[in-house]
């Protein structure tokens, strides 16, 4: 079995023992994502919308790093502190993601971090 571990300047680095993305028989698998800048780490300013554009960008440089993109995702699991953020989140993710419309669960859960408003993570293929 062979993994690939993935590993990109353009998105955060990982604040524990885990990788940005693996890759195993043509499947990325990205962790879970904030809106952190990735030079700083540091939370970006502004509200949900500007989170969820910041993650989201994340992703796709992690997708990118992989060698894949949004045409070849698969899945994405956001997770909000609150589901009446749910328009914001389609709108953002609409416009971010463009013709891509892979599959999507949308989850609230109160633990995330302070001043979080997201996290993704996402699941993809490799572009041929």
């Amino acid at each position: 079995m062979t993994v690939r571990y993935v590993s990109t300047p353009d998105a955060p680095a990982p604040a524990g023992h885990y990788s940005q993305a693996t890759v195993h028989q043509g499947v990325v698998y990205v962790a879970g994502m904030l809106p952190l800048d990735p030079a700083t780490r540091e939370l970006v300013p502004g509200g949900l919308e500007a989170q969820l554009e910041r993650t989201l960008r994340n992703i796709e440089a992690v997708l990118v790093a992989a060698g894949s993109d949004w045409a070849h995702a698969l899945r994405l699991t956001v997770y909000v502190p609150d589901m009446a953020l749910w328009g914001a989140v389609n709108a953002t993710y609409a416009r971010v993601l463009g013709d891509a419309r892979p599959a999507r669960a949308v989850i609230p859960t109160r633990e995330l971090k302070p001043g979080v408003l997201c996290e993704i993570d996402c699941i993809a293929a490799v572009r041929a």
